[in-house]
């Protein structure tokens, strides 16, 4: 069969408003439509590649289940250390068949379904999202399997908000969706509003730009309890109008210790000589970033400067900032009360 694309989201500031919307969480995890066959089950990642190999645990849970054929649109996720982690997921990627047995019997991952697009050989993706949820509801009520759960939903924009506001930037999102709507396989159908997270953290160093001796990025770091400074992500989102004042500022702190804790990495095979090349300085500068996830205690993407904190203390920069992500079971908890 070929694969499904999954209908995408439009990202937008805030959530809409008015009747006929229904609103989810956002997961941090591998999307991925679930389609079982006979005893055939499949794995498609967002961009059609298959994932079964790599996630047998998945496929073997989902071979089991009562209902016969379906089509599920979902999330792949794993929980480690009381969180989920992006990084775990990112690990099963292995070529080697015995890894991925080792890590799938030691950090078994679970399917998140948050819509039914077929059910015992009766397509449903034509129908409103309002038909297809109830039926989802109905399908994993009857199921009793710990790795597979059904996604939280609500049509209270209040409610939504409060998941945002409580989970004090832990939650990755929300997504709304209009109840009436059929599925649109690969269409950007529905609305998305990422949480707004920001970090004070201790300019540790800066590489300079490919051309030219100016900055290009400034190395971000944060202090664990024993006061050693990590090296956690980068920004390069300083104006150009602003990188020769910055330039002349990091100038006066370079020959500090740059990062005691962990450090930036080698050069890669992507980066130039040039670009590669790092300067540690004295830990003096304080800016707050903003940014949108974190893996394995560093930030996932590269992160947008907002401005300087000379207000702020260095070394009350802590990596407590960076809230971990809900476990599954947290976030359902958060929603109850």
């Amino acid at each position: 069969m070929t694969p499904v694309a999954p209908m995408e989201a439009l990202l937008a500031e805030e959530l809409p408003e008015g009747k006929g919307w229904q609103y989810e969480p956002k997961w941090d995890g591998f999307r991925c439509i679930a389609l079982r066959a006979c005893d055939d089950v499949q794995l498609w990642s967002k961009s059609g590649k298959p994932l079964a190999r790599y996630f047998p645990e998945v496929e073997a849970m989902l071979g089991q289940l009562k209902a016969g054929e379906f089509i599920l649109d979902g999330e792949l996720l794993i929980v480690t250390a009381g969180a989920v982690a992006f990084d775990a997921l990112q690990l099963r990627l292995h070529p080697a068949a015995s890894r991925v047995r080792k890590l799938a019997a030691e950090t078994p991952a679970m399917f998140m379904a948050f819509d039914c697009l077929a059910l015992d050989g009766t397509m449903l993706a034509a129908r409103p999202l309002a038909d297809r949820r109830a039926i989802l509801e109905r399908m994993l009520g009857r199921e009793r399997e710990p790795l597979l759960a059904l996604s939280p939903a609500t049509r209270d924009r209040k409610e939504a908000l409060g998941w945002l506001d409580r989970s004090g930037g832990a939650l990755d999102g929300v997504i709304a969706k209009r109840l009436e709507l059929p599925y649109r396989p690969g269409e950007r159908a529905m609305v998305k509003v990422k949480q707004r997270r920001t970090a004070d953290c201790v300019v540790g160093g800066f590489r300079y730009a490919a051309k030219g001796k100016e900055v290009g990025s400034l190395l971000l770091g944060l202090y664990d309890d024993a006061g050693l400074l990590h090296h956690v992500g980068y920004t390069s989102s300083i104006r150009a109008k602003d990188r020769a004042s910055w330039m002349k500022d990091l100038q006066a702190l370079i020959g500090g210790p740059g990062f005691s804790g962990n450090a930036p990495g080698g050069p890669s095979r992507w980066a130039t000589e040039r670009s590669s090349e790092w300067q540690p300085l004295k830990p003096k500068i304080v800016v707050e970033v903003l940014y949108d996830q974190v893996t394995a205690g560093r930030f996932r993407h590269g992160t947008k400067l907002l401005r300087r904190r000379p207000d702020k203390a260095p070394t009350q920069c802590k990596m407590e900032q960076l809230v971990p992500p809900l476990t599954p079971s947290q976030l359902k908890q958060l929603m109850r009360d």
